[in-house]
């Protein structure tokens, strides 16, 4: 298991963070993100979208739960999905299942956010990424639960489980 810790200013050095993070990784990849509303959960992913040369805006399926961003340069897909409204049936295994992500898991990059304790069964090895808000707006409510302006301080842990991150330079992820 390795750790690498980073600390953003803003929204443009989280999408930053995430371009860097896409040079990575490969079609199989299961990313788990957690933080809370407004962390910056779909600002980093914006940028894994950017990295991989996706096909059109990414912005949080917090509705949709699960959105498909084709590659537009020949590498994996981005499954972009939101658990957070997963779990009302009180089935939350059932639901997952029902999202087929499974199916798609081998040939994409799957970024769940929201995803912890939830979605981890899917793959041994997976990257878990906690962001957190820091100092005195950590409890602050955000206008922006999307996206975030100016220079918020966010500390991003991002932890490779598995042997296919033992080896892996999680340290280019500090630029």
């Amino acid at each position: 298991m390795r750790n690498v810790t980073v600390t953003v200013a803003g929204g443009a050095d989280t999408r930053a963070l995430g371009a860097r993070l896409a040079k990575l990784l490969r079609a199989g990849d299961l990313l788990v993100l957690s933080g809370g509303l407004g962390a910056g959960k779909t600002t980093l992913t914006q940028g894994i979208g950017v990295g991989l040369g996706v096909r059109g805006a990414v912005t949080s399926p917090t509705f949709v739960i699960a959105r498909v961003h084709p590659t537009e340069v020949g590498g994996p897909a981005l499954v972009h999905v939101d658990a957070y409204r997963l779990g009302g049936s009180g089935d939350v295994e059932a639901e997952i299942d029902g999202l087929d992500l499974d199916a798609s898991l081998d040939e994409s990059v799957t970024v769940v956010e929201w995803g912890e304790g939830m979605v981890e069964a899917l793959a041994e090895n997976r990257l878990e990424v906690a962001i957190e808000r820091d100092g005195a707006e950590a409890d602050a409510p955000t206008d922006t639960p999307t996206d975030f302006a100016g220079d918020e301080v966010r500390t991003i842990v991002v932890r490779g489980i598995g042997a296919r991150w033992a080896d892996a330079d999680l340290d280019a992820l500090t630029g």
